[in-house]
C-alpha cells in the first residue's frame, strides 16, 4: 500500500527536522495522489531539483535529478513542472552541506 502524498511529506519534514535540516512546503499539491519534487537549496546560489521515478529494469522507485545549476534556473524548471501538473507538491530543503536525506531507506517508497 502506498502512502498518500501528504503523509510522505509530513514524514519527510519530520526526518529533516530531526537532522536539523530546514525544510518547508513551497507548493501544496493534492493530498492523496500528488507527485512530489524536492528542491535542495545549498544557499550559495545553486540548487538541485529531485523527482521520484521508477527504474524500469527493477521496478524500484528512486530519486532522480530533474534540474541542477543556478537557483533561478532550477526554479524555472520547477515552475514548468507545476504548469504541467497543478497537483504537484514542492518541498524546499536548505542545507549548505547538500544534505537532503532522499537516499535514506524508506524515502523512495
Amino acid at each position: 500500500m502506498r502512502l498518500t502524498a501528504r503523509t510522505w511529506i509530513d514524514a519527510y519534514l519530520t526526518r529533516l527536522r530531526l537532522a536539523d535540516i530546514p525544510g518547508f512546503v513551497v507548493a501544496h499539491g493534492d493530498d492523496t495522489g500528488g507527485a512530489v519534487l524536492v528542491k535542495l537549496n545549498t544557499l550559495d546560489g545553486q540548487a538541485v531539483a529531485f523527482q521520484r521515478s521508477f527504474d524500469i529494469v527493477t521496478g524500484a522507485r528512486k530519486w532522480m535529478v530533474l534540474s541542477e545549476g543556478p537557483e533561478s534556473q532550477v526554479d524555472q524548471s520547477i515552475s514548468r513542472q507545476r504548469g504541467f501538473d497543478p497537483d504537484l507538491w514542492v518541498v524546499e530543503v536548505e542545507d549548505r552541506q547538500g544534505r537532503h536525506l532522499l537516499d535514506e531507506p524508506g524515502l523512495a517508497d
